[in-house]
């Protein structure tokens, strides 16, 4: 493991163990919220956000108050905080699944937030459920602070890709399910009902997530030696496998049915932040042309105020 300036080097093959332990914590921590957050348009409620710790739940409403979870992998702890102030901390150290489980529901219920969860992961194979896993039990402290500043810079990026887009736009947000940071854009046109097949999830989910057509980007630790940027539109138009993406070393997988850049094409290049934003944007317009999107109605210059703002 080196890091080299922003963008920190995190082979893959050097932390999939604690990168499968942190994968079923981030699922227990996303399956609270999920428990008490209202249902928002393709399961937004769920997820988690980039924070300048780590990864946090945000405000999850709970009574006539809310609560929050962040995990700090500058610290080492998942801190659960209520609004009506105590707190507690769940320590990040090697142990397995089955005890931190143990220990944030305990710490939940502490503080008095009362909460039930599906007791087994989605969208892996095979199946452990949380109370019963003694597999996962491995947190290299300093892997998940690398990967955590990966997503720092991933976020960014993206976030400066999002603010070109004025129609319905998800924010930049982690996806516990696949452990996946995400942006989407949306055409405004309804898409048809999505086949499903992700493991150990229900179909359902699945048509809710993709009821709208789309074109989605995000990074995840997989996919590359680095891990991966990738894009993908549903439902996929023709000729959109074929449509030349920048910069150089990104590809289309047929296997996965998406464009990949690896993350590290963009760590080494000379505009780490252009590598990406090329990636993103070629990306984005091949789906949209050839959907034929209203791009006009959809697009804005996120500088169209700056002349303004400066007086």
């Amino acid at each position: 493991m080196v890091v080299r300036g922003a963008w920190p080097r995190l082979r893959v093959a050097d932390w999939t163990e604690t990168r499968d332990t942190l994968h079923m914590w981030t699922q227990i921590v996303g399956k609270v919220r999920l428990a008490h957050a209202p249902l928002v348009n393709h399961w937004w409620q769920v997820t988690l956000y980039v924070s300048p710790r780590g990864l946090t739940t945000s405000a999850v409403p709970y009574g006539d108050g809310a609560f929050d979870m962040e995990f700090d992998f500058v610290e080492h702890v998942l801190r659960v905080r209520g609004s009506d102030g105590p707190s507690r901390a769940v320590a990040l150290e090697p142990k397995p699944v089955a005890d931190f489980y143990g220990e944030t529901m305990g710490a939940l219920k502490e503080l008095g937030i009362e909460t039930a969860i599906q007791g087994s992961p989605n969208e892996v194979d095979p199946v452990i459920p949380f109370a019963e896993d003694r597999q996962h039990a491995s947190y290299d402290a300093e892997a998940a602070h690398l990967f955590w500043r990966q997503l720092l810079q991933a976020n960014r990026v993206m976030g400066e890709f999002r603010s070109r887009f004025v129609g319905k736009v998800s924010p930049v947000h982690f996806f516990w399910g696949a452990m996946d940071l995400a942006c989407t854009r949306f055409s405004g046109r309804p898409a048809p009902p999505h086949p499903g097949g992700a493991p150990n999830c229900g179909d359902w989910v699945m048509v809710e997530g993709y009821s709208r057509e789309l074109a989605s980007c995000g990074f995840w630790p997989g996919g590359g030696e680095e891990g991966a940027f990738y894009a993908y539109a549903y439902p996929e138009p023709e000729g959109y496998a074929d449509r030349p993406a920048a910069p150089e070393g990104a590809f289309y997988s047929r296997e996965n049915g998406q464009f990949l850049l690896p993350y590290e094409a963009v760590a080494d290049a000379e505009d780490p932040d252009g590598a990406l934003m090329d990636f993103l944007e070629s990306t984005y317009v091949a789906a949209a042309d050839l959907a034929e999107w209203d791009r006009a109605a959809l697009e804005e210059d996120p500088g169209r105020w700056e002349r303004h703002r400066r007086r």
